[in-house]
C-alpha cells in the first residue's frame, strides 16, 4: 500500500488519464511512494468507500462541484483541491504532484 493515495476526478475520467500517467511519472523519478488514478465525478463516491484517499483534485471543467465534493469529505482526513488550471492545460505532471504534496502537507 502507498504511503499516499490521490484521486483525481473529471467529468469523465478520460482527461485526467494522461495527467494521472505524467504525475506517476515524476513521483518515481522524485522518489515518491503514491498511488494515483482517475475516476469520473459520478464514480467518486464509490471510489471514496472502496479507497483510502489523502487527496481528490478535481479537474477545472467540475469545479462547480466542489461543494458537493467538500459534503462528501466531511467527517474524514480526505483533502480537496482544484487542479491548477494553467499545470492541468499544460498536463504538466510534476507541478499537479508538487500542488498535491503542498495541499497534505507532506514531502
Amino acid at each position: 500500500m502507498a504511503e499516499k493515495t490521490i484521486m483525481l476526478c473529471c467529468s469523465a475520467g478520460m482527461s485526467t488519464s494522461m495527467l494521472v500517467t505524467r504525475m506517476q511519472k515524476a513521483a518515481k523519478e522524485a522518489g515518491k511512494d503514491v498511488e494515483i488514478f482517475a475516476c469520473p465525478s459520478s464514480e467518486a463516491h464509490d471510489k471514496m468507500e472502496h479507497n483510502d484517499i489523502d487527496l481528490i483534485m478535481l479537474g477545472t471543467q467540475v469545479r462547480y462541484m466542489e461543494n458537493d465534493f467538500k459534503k462528501l469529505i466531511d467527517g474524514t482526513n480526505t483533502k480537496l483541491t482544484i487542479i491548477d488550471m494553467s499545470a492541468y492545460g499544460t498536463m504538466n505532471g510534476s507541478k499537479v504532484l508538487d500542488q498535491a504534496y503542498d495541499i497534505m502537507g507532506a514531502n
